[in-house]
């Protein structure tokens, strides 16, 4: 047991998830502003923030993983990398946060259909 000054108690916290502690505020800033940037469509209409939750193909992720890690790899190894619909320099930050939108996208797909198949 937890006991603070004020008398308050609480269980022991220790074999909790600590999302406080795994998470940084700085990356997932970067990442929403990443995501709020990429909302729009390329006939210009805005898309919901959770629209990717409505399920794409663990493959499409996969191919653009490899896209947006091969910008990161690039970027590290000096080049400059250039986006291909409309010419700005692609930035590390901007490759990070593409790999995590596939990861988390891809890693979603797969704990929905392990879910569904546990029920």
């Amino acid at each position: 047991m937890r006991q603070f000054s004020t008398g308050a108690t609480r269980n022991e916290d220790s074999h909790k998830n600590d999302y406080e502690g795994y998470l940084c505020p700085l990356v997932i800033r970067r990442f929403g502003d990443y995501m709020t940037l990429h909302r729009k469509q390329a006939d210009g209409k805005l898309r919901d923030s959770d629209n990717w939750q409505k399920g794409i193909a663990k493959d499409v992720y996969v191919k653009s993983l490899f896209r947006h890690f091969m910008d990161l790899w690039s970027i590290q190894r000096g080049h400059v990398v250039i986006d291909s619909e409309d010419g700005h320099e692609v930035t590390e930050e901007e490759a990070c946060c593409a790999i995590m939108f596939n990861v988390m996208g891809f890693l979603h797909e797969h704990l929905k259909a392990k879910n569904k198949k546990e029920e």
